[in-house]
């Protein structure tokens, strides 16, 4: 998406927020990185736990 719009809406598609939220300002630029954060650790820690099931 351009101008970074993904890293802003990408909690909103993970279901975490709705849009409203982040369009009205409920939700500050600190709390969209958090959640980003905590996607990013949720990945990652899926994607080890594959790797550890496939040896």
């Amino acid at each position: 998406m351009p101008d970074g719009e993904d890293y802003v809406l990408r909690p909103v598609m993970e279901g975490l927020c709705r849009y409203e939220s982040v369009i009205d300002g409920t939700l500050s630029l600190a709390d969209i990185g958090r959640l980003n954060d905590a996607l990013d650790i949720r990945d990652e820690n899926a994607h080890r736990a594959r790797e550890a099931a496939n040896g």
